[in-house]
């Protein structure tokens, strides 16, 4: 799957210029599905095929905003 496949919910209101998509963001796919983008996280090991990823709380309320939730 593209990054062009997904819509982008967040990394366009009181954020950090994101631009050039290096930046924690939260994405939603044709299915309904999230990705998420952020900083590698070592909390724990995930199970083979998963990664841990963190992102700031205020990308995630921006997010819920852009869904109407």
């Amino acid at each position: 799957m593209a990054r062009e496949d997904l819509t982008r919910l967040t990394g366009t209101v009181d954020g950090p210029n994101c631009d050039d998509d290096d930046c924690p963001n939260v994405y939603r796919t044709a299915s309904g599905s999230f990705v998420v983008q952020g900083n590698m996280s070592d909390a724990f090991r995930p199970p083979a095929g998963e990664a841990l990823v963190e992102i700031p709380e205020a990308v995630l309320k921006e997010a819920v905003r852009v869904l109407g939730w």
